[in-house]
């Protein structure tokens, strides 16, 4: 049963981040909710808001056309019908529940059944193999696996005493998903009452590997739950509204805005669900389901501006961005576009939103914006440990926050290391200026120098931006004798230009110009971009590539060096360095 305490300390801390006259007002005021030993989000809050609720809660359309519409009354009995069942499935408190589901129904109604018992939810994504599944299994010591009948072959060789349930159809060895969970539960149905503390686990992510092998985040029955409120607040959600998140199943950003930020607000959830990113169809459709709210990473903003913006859509209020940092470039052409200024934001699958351009704030465009309502971010100089405003972003943990996670499952070491002398890191470098806003600069092991200056490659990736031939980049260090590292660009290009001699001048010419001496574009290569499954660019292969080279002495094929152009030979000198 839920406890009307807790469900009102938690509605108090929303509402007063709802009613905060402005982004300052909601720093200074905002006080995570005193909610005692328990607390279940499924139980004290979801269900709370569902009861009688014939606001819509989760709204899907797919590629064809075809809609699903779900009250939050219906989620609710829906979810515990589930839940009734995956407890006669043998669904414990405390089980490690794999799934591995897309865009669809059962994802939410799981996800909801599987927190109202207590067991741990522990979200995949459908791209992975049978390899990366098996990986998941052991150290995730999976109890339970929930997947579609698409998926079941990976499974076939998972080694494991795991009990496997299946949707969309019967499949040997694997236990059907019940159908009937739209219908009126039997009489004397009810199921079993779970109490959980609020330090008990509730999630375990995989974070995306951009460096390492995938690390499993720990997440409690508050850190997200909870945690999450900074969320809301910084994708400018209310009561009735309806958002849309582009994002994918399996990772935390998933989460972030396609369950917990929204249904804390009180808001529908939006769902496109195609089969590949459509620009144009996803565009008609924030107009026609008259979405007030938009989320989408730095990837998909780019694809929209390649592809045709069009009109504002008609009921859009809001637009932000996150996953990777927003170039300066893109905001601008939105704004020109829809007169609404994309406002980043910043978080990690270890926290919810943790810094970010708030609503009503005035957004520096390329800034992240400030530490967000309830999170006191510290900048540590990663080599002397010393607080200033440059250094790795970090959370100081005298005064710990509620949205961050409790450990890394099953590696204390790793916990220890991103904890360690009073405060979490969390690997990634930004300035502060004189108005206290936050600037990406990079992640640590992706910050170089060159001729002993700090380059970021965030800024040379947002400076190369507004070159028309370039659709995406990651930038490098290229190894070098002379000047330690030079600045390697590889370059997606925009629709209409193509690989030649002829385009790497342009780009290298245009870097001369648009970047300090420092920072010059020295070499490009024209390449897809590697990414983790997740949409996350992997410098880490690019950087391993360049020293490869460097030891091989043979240079990269499809490399353009600036001395290879006459008109690009003359080297600006540089001035004495900083530091």
């Amino acid at each position: 049963m839920p406890n009307p305490n807790v469900t009102a300390a938690y509605r108090a801390a929303r509402d007063q981040l709802l009613s905060a006259e402005s982004a300052d007002a909601a720093r200074a005021d905002f006080r995570w909710p005193d909610l005692g030993d328990t607390f279940n989000w499924a139980d004290d809050w979801f269900d709370v808001i569902a009861a009688g609720n014939d606001r819509i809660a989760l709204w899907i359309v797919d590629a064809a056309g075809s809609e699903q519409r779900l009250s939050y009354a219906e989620m609710a009995a829906r979810s515990d019908r589930l839940a009734v069942r995956l407890h006669e499935h043998g669904v414990r408190k405390g089980d490690h529940v794999l799934v591995m589901l897309g865009n669809q129904l059962e994802l939410w109604e799981t996800m909801l059944a599987v927190i109202k018992l207590g067991a741990v939810i522990l979200p995949t994504s459908t791209m992975l193999d049978t390899a990366d599944l098996q990986d998941r299994v052991d150290r995730g010591s999976v109890a339970h696996v929930v997947t579609n009948r698409s998926e079941t072959a990976k499974y076939d060789d998972v080694r494991g005493g795991f009990s496997r349930i299946v949707i969309g159809g019967a499949v040997d060895g694997w236990t059907e998903y019940p159908s009937d969970l739209g219908e009126p539960a039997p009489a004397g149905e009810s199921r079993p009452v779970v109490v959980t503390k609020t330090t008990d686990p509730c999630l375990v992510y995989f974070t995306s590997g951009t460096t390492s092998k995938p690390k499993m985040v720990v997440h409690t029955q508050t850190s997200y739950p909870v945690g999450h409120l900074s969320t809301m607040h910084w994708l400018g959600l209310r009561p009735g509204d309806v958002h849309l998140a582009i994002s994918s199943p399996g990772w935390g950003k998933h989460a972030w805005s396609c369950f917990f930020a929204p249904w804390i607000a009180e808001a529908t959830v939006f769902v496109h669900d195609t089969p590949r990113f459509d620009p144009a169809a996803l565009l008609a459709q924030l107009d026609a389901a008259e979405v007030s709210t938009f989320c989408a990473p730095p990837t998909a903003w780019r694809m929209m501006l390649q592809s045709e913006l069009g009109a504002r859509p008609r009921a859009l209020r809001e637009v932000v961005s996150a996953g990777e940092p927003l170039n300066p470039e893109v905001i601008d052409r939105v704004e020109r576009a829809w007169g609404l200024t994309i406002r980043d934001g910043y978080g990690q699958t270890e926290t919810t939103a943790i810094i970010g351009n708030a609503p009503g704030s005035t957004v520096t465009p390329g800034a992240m914006g400030r530490a967000l309502p309830g999170v006191t971010v510290t900048l540590l100089d990663p080599v002397t440990g010393q607080p200033g405003d440059e250094g790795e972003v970090c959370l100081d943990l005298d005064e710990r926050p509620v949205n961050l996670m409790a450990e890394y499952l099953g590696d204390p070491d790793r916990t220890a290391a991103s904890m360690r002398d009073g405060f979490f890191h969390t690997g990634d470098i930004a300035v502060r200026d004189a108005d206290g806003e936050l600037t990406f600069i990079g992640r640590t092991d992706d910050v170089f120098k060159s001729s002993d200056y700090k380059v970021s490659p965030f800024e040379v990736e947002s400076a190369l931006l507004q070159h028309p031939a370039v659709a995406e980049s990651a930038v490098v260090p290229a190894p070098d004798d002379a000047r330690l590292n030079v600045v390697k660009a590889y370059v997606t290009l925009a629709a209409g230009f193509e690989a030649t001699a002829d385009t790497a001048e342009q780009v290298l010419a245009y870097a001369r110009t648009a970047l300090p001496a420092y920072a010059r574009v020295r070499r490009v290569e024209f390449a897809e971009l590697p990414k983790t499954i997740s949409g996350k660019i992997r410098r880490v292969e690019l950087r391993e590539r360049e020293e490869r080279a460097a030891v091989s002495g043979v240079p990269v094929d499809g490399e353009w060096r600036d001395e290879q152009f006459p008109g690009l030979r003359a080297s600006r000198p540089l001035p004495p360095a900083a530091g």
